[in-house]
């Protein structure tokens, strides 16, 4: 098992802004990837298949992150603060809802090993 933290962070677009809300979604990635602690950063936007019928945002960024620190600093850079204030919670916001969720693939209760100091 692992400390590292994976989230999913889904948007739903005003209508007819999907493109430019992806667009600017894709400007986030070049600085992000450059961050201690970041294994994945890939924005995407949804497709159909008959074998993934289940209910989505249409734009999801795919994120892998060395610890909870890691994401936490992330988090708190101006430049995704200013996102989300830009293009969220502003009115004139391109985006009309989002969900940000953190994972880890650690079980409850995970007896990990712990290592001895010399």
């Amino acid at each position: 098992m692992s400390k590292k933290v994976y989230c999913i962070a889904q948007f739903q677009p005003k209508d007819g802004k999907l493109d430019e809300l992806f667009k600017v979604l894709q400007s986030l990635e070049p600085n992000t990837l450059r961050e201690d602690g970041c294994i994945q950063y890939t924005v995407t936007r949804h497709i159909t298949s008959p074998f993934a019928e289940g209910k989505s945002f249409p734009i999801a960024f795919n994120e892998i992150w060395a610890d909870m620190a890691s994401f936490e600093a992330h988090c708190q850079r101006q430049e995704i603060q200013q996102f989300f204030e830009t293009y969220c919670q502003a009115e004139d916001g391109l985006a009309q809802d989002w969900n940000v969720c953190v994972y880890t693939d650690e079980p409850n209760n995970y007896d990990a090993p712990k290592f001895l100091e010399n």
